[in-house]
């Protein structure tokens, strides 16, 4: 079949599998040009592995360091006429690639919030890997159930304690107008929490420990985005700030148990994801940044990020803010990014918009993440959902 792109609301209902190949590819192109990295980190387990972060993490780990991993994502297989989710297929290009370089990579796909799946990442890890000397926690969903009373959470994400204004943007239309949010009430803010927060990751860490496959001098991460203060007010300050705060405390509690340097949360920069295209005033920021960070050299993807994270951030000494955590996300909160960010901000409107930002490069990354719009692909082509190069 020939697979195009289907976009509904904030949305990509298909995905290539040869786009997601080659997406792949050319991430472990951009590790291995750069050379080997110094680590002991030689079995890794990531949960949440199949895109952005989590991804680039598995990349990085196995063709940066020579390390065996175990990842965890939530995914769509494909059938005879439909297509996969595009984590499926960069599961499945990832796991052939190391292989292929002689590294052991086992994926668990289902539900990383339930025991179930816990319990079967325990078993592949004793079976596989013996123990993990590095757990990293990249996980993005907007609902949970908690295993312990079967209750459904859903995410949230609006302002907090008051009604936020701002400018926002339509990517379809290109429309620059002005959005009023109002706040979240406290059971919404709770829920965020509860799905987004540290519960799971606390979670994770004590069915790892109790089992027994957490090495001696393990240490675990978590990704996290703090942002600009252009977002702070629908973010950092709302209910996503009190689920990223809830990473702090949970980061804290590991580390108590564990050890000093156990537990960090890790801030990164500002990337096109699906998740993020659906946060009111989000896009026109990412359409203004990318724009801004092109200009000044500066620009930066998911592997860009976490290659600068294991290569330069986790050698020797680690330096940590005031919060204890590691910041990946510097080159874009740097004083003379954030003062261009602000003053074009100020001059967005719909009129101004190509001019000061680049939303064509945002609509090309989002359609990236899904395998489209891959340069030296051929989307003429018959390709069979169910194969993966």
């Amino acid at each position: 079949m020939i697979i195009e792109p289907k976009i509904r609301g904030f949305i990509c209902t298909t995905a290539h599998p040869t786009g997601c190949a080659t997406n792949v590819q050319r991430q472990i192109d951009h590790v291995a040009i750069k050379g080997p990295i110094a680590s002991e980190r030689k079995r890794v387990l990531v949960l949440g592995c199949s895109t952005g972060y989590g991804l680039a993490s598995r990349i990085v780990t196995t063709f940066g360091s020579d390390a065996d991993t175990i990842g965890v994502s939530f995914e769509r297989e494909p059938g005879e006429t439909k297509p996969a989710s595009a984590g499926w297929y960069n599961n499945r290009a990832f796991e052939n690639r190391a292989r292929a370089a002689g590294r052991k990579a086992v994926t668990i796909e289902g539900d990383a919030f339930s025991d179930a799946v816990k319990a079967e990442t325990i078993a592949a890890i004793k079976a596989e890997l013996g123990q993990v000397d590095l757990v990293v926690y990249s996980l993005a969903s907007p609902v949970r159930t908690d295993p312990k009373d079967g209750v459904t959470y859903r995410s949230a994400i609006k302002p907090y304690g008051s009604q936020v204004t701002s400018k926002t943007l339509n990517t379809a239309t290109g429309e620059v107008s002005e959005i009023t949010v109002e706040p979240a009430t406290e059971e919404e803010a709770a829920a965020t929490v509860k799905v987004m927060g540290g519960e799971d990751w606390e979670l994770w860490i004590k069915a790892l420990a109790d089992a027994g496959v957490l090495a001696d001098g393990f240490q675990t991460l978590n990704y996290t985005y703090l942002g600009s203060e252009l977002t702070w007010p629908i973010y950092h300050k709302g209910t996503l700030g009190k689920a990223k705060a809830d990473l702090d405390r949970a980061a804290a509690a590991i580390r108590a148990a564990h050890g000093d340097h156990a537990a960090h949360v890790v801030a990164l920069k500002a990337v096109v994801t699906q998740a993020s295209s659906a946060i009111p005033v989000v896009p026109l920021y990412g359409t203004l940044l990318i724009k801004v960070e092109d200009e000044m050299g500066l620009g930066e993807g998911p592997i860009h990020q976490i290659d600068r994270l294991f290569r330069d951030k986790l050698q020797g000494e680690l330096k940590l803010d005031a919060e204890n955590r590691i910041r990946v996300d510097d080159w874009e909160l740097s004083a003379p990014m954030q003062a261009e960010l602000t003053r074009r901000w100020g001059e967005l409107t719909t009129e101004t918009l190509p001019a000061l930002a680049d939303l064509p490069k945002y609509r090309e990354e989002f359609l990236k993440l899904f395998g489209f719009g891959v340069g030296g692909v051929d989307y003429g082509k018959d390709v069979d959902p169910r194969v993966v190069e």
